[in-house]
C-alpha cells in the first residue's frame, strides 16, 4: 500500500513539474482571440459554411474568412477555407454549388482614381473558383440571394431624385460632395445625420439586382429610409422569389418615433403594401416561412418606447391575420429561424445574463427551452437534428457547437486553444443582491490572476450602458484585461437590464438616477465586504449610459477612488438637442426639456458642487449619438474645478472606439488610470505615446 501510495505521489510530481502555470493576459492577447460567426447551412444539410475573423494588432488590420464544414463525414467533422480576407454573409445559391458572400472590390474611376466598395462574389464549392457578381458603384450592404437564385437584394445610399437604379450617377454626386472645394452640409429636416456620417440628401433604400440581365431595381423610392437603422438586413424575399418584405418609418417625423411598419412590394417594383399600419410600436426582422403561408417577425406593443419587449409575431398571408407567439414570454425575443417544414420556430431569448435557444410550435403556440444556459450569438438546424450554434462564457472566447436539443454537447472548432493553454482565462462568478424596490441583482464577478483568497485585490465596477441590455456571461476585453493586471472585476445588470422581465427593464426609464443608482450602490456595498476585496481601492467605469452613470455617481454619495466615463452624457439638456434619435430621450426623459424636469432632475451637471473624484474621459468626434461635446463639457468642469482628470478623443470613431486602431489605446489608458489610483498592476504602454503612434505592439 505504502508503495502504491508513493508512486502516486512521484506521478503527481512529475506531472507538476512538467506542467506550465498559465500568465497573465494581456491587451495583446485579445488580438489574438478569433471568433466564428454568420452560421450558414447548404440545402442539403450536409455543409455548414462560417465566417472565422482574426486580427493583427502590430498591423492594425482584420482579415474574415468564409470556411465550409463537412457534416456528414467519418469522425470529427473538419473544415476548410473557401475565401481570403474581408469576406462575410455566406448564403448557399438553391442547388449547393455556390456560396454568395460580401467582399470587398478595387475598381478605378473615369479619373484613374482607385476605390474599394464592398460587393457580392460568389465561390464554386467544388472548385474554389472566385467570381464577382455585382458592380454596383456605390457599393452593396447586407445582400440577399433569393430563393430561386436570380436575384440579389442589397441596401445601398442613394439620392432620392436620380433613384438607386443608375448607380454611376449616384456615385458621381457622392464624389463631388466629397472632393469639391465647398465642404459642408444642409438640412432641411431632421435625421440629417445618423452614428457616424452625415445624410447629405441620401437615403437607404433597397435595389434588387437581376444577376443573368445585370440589371438594377430600386424598389423602395423616395426620401424614405429603407431598411430602417439598425435592421439587419431588414428584408426578405418570398419563397417564390416575386416579392419582398421589408422593414421603413413612413411617417412625418421618423427621429420622433418608433412606428417603423412592414411593407410588401414586387421584386420588379411598383406599389408597396404597409402589413402592420394598425401597430403603430415597432415591427421588423421579417422572413417568410418556407411554405409561403406566414411572415414571422419581431414586433413591439409600446408606441416611442425602443427597448419595449420584443415579440414574436405570425401574419397570415392569405387572411391578414396576425399572432403573438410568444406573448407569455416576459424577456426579448433576439434572432429567429424557420424550420423546413413551417412549423416550428427557433430563436433565442435574452435571460439572466444568458441567451438560451427556444423553440415554437407556430399551430399550438406551445414554446420550449431547447438550449439552456448558454450567451448563443447564432445557430442552424440540420435536417438531422443537431443544432449548430456559437457562443462564449466569460472564460472561453466564442467557439462553434453542435448538439442534439441541447443534450451531449460537442465543441466542433478550436481556434483559441493554443491561447486557452498560455493564458489565464478567467471565468466568472455570479452573486445575487438585494437592491431597489425588493429586487434580486444578478452581478458576475471575475477574480484576478494568480487569485489568493487570503490577500486583498481592488476593485473595479463596470456598469453597462443601453441602458436597457444587460451583461452577459460571455467573453469579453473588459473582463480579462483587468484581471490580468490584478483587479477583481464586477458586471452588475440592474434595473433597466433585460432579461429579468420587461417591467425590470422599463422601470429605468423616467428614473435614471434613482433604482439603478441604489441597485449598483448596494452591489458595491457587498463586494466590499468580502474578504478578497480592498474596501478602501475601489474604481468604477462605464460606456454610453455606464458612461452618464460615472457623471452622476461624481454629483452623488459613492466610495470610488477613481472613475472612467466613456460616451456619457453629461448636460441632459444640450444632449437632447444634439442627439440623433430623440424618441429615445422622449420616453426615456419622459418629454423634451422644456415640458419634462427629469432633464433636470438626473442631470449631472446639476450637481457640480458635489465633485472631486479623478475621473478618465474617453468620447468619440463622430458620435452622433452622444455628442462628443458632452465629454468637452463634463472636462471643462473638472479641470476648472481642479479635480485630477484626462480627456481622450478619437477624431474618427463614434460611439464605439475602432477596435483595431482605438481600443488598444482604451484599454491602456483605463490601466494607466486604474494602477495611478488603485495600485494595480503598470500598463504595458503610455498612452500619450500612443496617441503620438509611437508605440511598437
Amino acid at each position: 500500500m505504502r508503495t502504491a501510495i508513493a508512486l502516486f505521489l512521484a506521478i503527481m510530481a512529475i506531472s507538476h513539474m512538467g506542467a506550465q502555470p498559465k500568465r497573465a493576459f494581456t491587451i495583446a492577447d485579445l488580438y489574438r482571440v478569433q471568433s466564428v460567426s454568420g452560421l450558414n447551412l447548404s440545402p442539403d444539410g450536409k455543409t455548414l459554411a462560417f465566417a472565422v475573423t482574426k486580427k493583427d494588432l502590430k498591423a492594425h488590420k482584420s482579415a474574415t474568412a468564409i470556411q465550409i464544414m463537412n457534416l456528414v463525414a467519418k469522425g470529427a467533422p473538419a473544415f476548410k477555407p473557401m475565401t481570403e480576407g474581408k469576406s462575410s454573409g455566406a448564403q448557399y445559391s438553391p442547388d449547393g454549388k455556390w456560396i454568395y458572400y460580401n467582399g470587398t472590390a478595387t475598381t478605378l474611376d473615369d479619373d484613374g482614381k482607385e476605390n474599394k466598395t464592398p460587393q457580392v462574389f460568389r465561390c464554386n464549392v467544388a472548385t474554389g473558383a472566385v467570381e464577382q457578381v455585382t458592380q454596383y458603384q456605390l457599393g452593396v450592404s447586407g445582400a440577399v440571394l433569393s430563393p430561386d437564385g436570380n436575384l440579389l437584394a442589397f441596401a445601398a445610399q442613394v439620392y432620392p431624385d436620380l433613384g438607386g437604379a443608375d448607380g454611376k450617377a449616384n456615385a458621381e454626386r457622392a464624389r463631388k460632395r466629397a472632393e469639391g472645394p465647398v465642404q459642408g452640409h444642409i438640412a432641411d429636416k431632421l435625421l440629417y445625420r445618423h452614428w457616424t456620417d452625415y445624410a447629405d440628401g441620401k437615403y437607404s433604400h433597397i435595389i434588387v439586382y437581376n444577376i443573368a440581365a445585370k440589371t438594377y431595381v430600386d424598389v423602395t423610392p423616395g426620401e424614405y429610409v429603407t431598411p430602417t437603422f439598425g435592421n439587419t438586413p431588414g428584408f426578405a424575399f418570398s419563397p417564390d422569389s416575386k416579392e419582398l418584405c421589408y422593414v421603413s418609418n413612413h411617417t412625418a417625423h421618423p427621429e420622433a418615433n418608433t412606428n417603423c411598419d412592414l411593407y410588401i412590394v414586387p421584386v420588379t417594383g411598383g406599389q408597396a403594401r404597409c402589413i402592420t399600419a394598425a401597430n403603430e410600436a415597432w415591427d421588423g426582422d421579417p422572413a417568410y416561412s418556407p411554405d409561403g403561408k406566414y411572415i414571422a417577425y419581431r414586433t413591439q406593443a409600446v408606441p416611442g418606447h425602443e427597448s419595449d419587449r420584443f415579440r414574436l409575431a405570425l401574419y397570415d398571408r392569405a387572411t391578414g391575420a396576425k399572432t403573438l407567439l410568444t406573448e407569455n414570454l416576459d424577456n426579448w425575443v433576439d434572432a429567429y429561424k424557420w424550420m423546413p417544414d413551417s412549423r416550428t420556430i427557433y430563436f433565442i431569448v435574452e435571460e439572466t445574463g444568458e441567451k438560451p435557444l427556444y423553440k415554437v410550435d407556430i399551430k399550438s403556440g406551445k414554446w420550449a427551452k431547447v438550449i439552456p444556459d448558454r450567451a448563443i450569438f447564432d445557430f442552424a438546424v440540420a435536417p438531422d437534428g443537431y443544432i449548430y450554434y456559437t457562443y462564449s462564457t466569460t472564460g472561453k472566447p466564442v467557439a462553434l457547437y453542435r448538439s442534439k436539443d441541447g443534450r451531449k454537447e460537442q465543441q466542433l472548432t478550436f481556434l483559441n486553444q493554443k491561447l486557452e493553454d498560455e493564458v489565464d482565462i478567467r471565468p466568472s462568478e455570479v452573486m445575487w443582491v438585494d437592491g431597489s424596490d425588493g429586487a434580486k441583482i444578478e452581478c458576475f464577478v471575475v477574480k484576478p490572476h494568480n487569485f489568493d483568497p487570503a490577500k486583498k485585490y481592488p476593485l473595479v465596477i463596470n456598469v453597462h450602458g443601453g441602458p436597457q441590455m444587460q451583461w452577459l456571461n460571455s467573453f469579453r476585453g473588459d473582463w480579462q484585461v483587468y484581471p490580468g493586471a490584478g483587479y477583481v472585476v464586477a458586471y452588475p445588470n440592474p434595473h433597466g437590464s433585460t432579461g429579468y422581465g420587461q417591467a425590470f427593464t422599463t422601470a429605468i426609464s423616467g428614473d435614471w438616477g434613482g433604482k439603478p443608482y441604489q441597485d449598483v450602490m448596494a452591489v458595491t456595498e457587498a463586494l466590499s465586504k468580502l474578504p478578497y476585496v480592498d474596501a478602501t481601492r475601489m474604481g468604477a467605469m462605464g460606456w454610453s449610459y455606464g458612461g452618464y452613470f460615472m457623471n452622476w455617481l461624481q454629483g452623488h454619495e459613492h466610495p470610488f477612488k477613481c472613475l472612467a466615463s466613456m460616451m456619457g452624457l453629461y448636460d441632459l439638456r444640450s444632449m437632447w438637442g444634439a442627439t440623433e434619435e430623440l424618441w429615445f430621450p422622449n420616453f426615456d426623459l419622459k418629454g423634451q426639456p422644456w415640458n419634462s424636469d427629469l432633464y433636470q432632475k438626473f442631470s449631472p451637471s446639476n450637481y457640480v458642487s458635489n465633485f472631486k473624484t479623478p475621473t478618465l474621459i474617453i468620447t468619440g468626434e463622430r458620435d452622433y449619438r452622444v455628442s462628443y461635446t458632452q465629454s468637452l463639457q463634463y472636462f471643462s468642469v473638472l479641470q476648472t474645478l481642479g479635480i485630477p482628470s484626462r480627456l481622450i478623443i478619437f477624431s474618427n470613431d463614434g460611439h464605439w472606439p475602432d477596435e483595431l486602431n482605438s481600443m488598444p489605446v482604451y484599454y491602456n489608458a483605463h490601466l494607466e488610470w486604474f494602477h495611478k489610483y488603485l495600485g494595480g498592476d503598470p500598463a504595458p504602454w503610455d498612452t500619450k505615446k500612443m496617441m503620438d503612434n509611437d508605440v511598437q505592439y
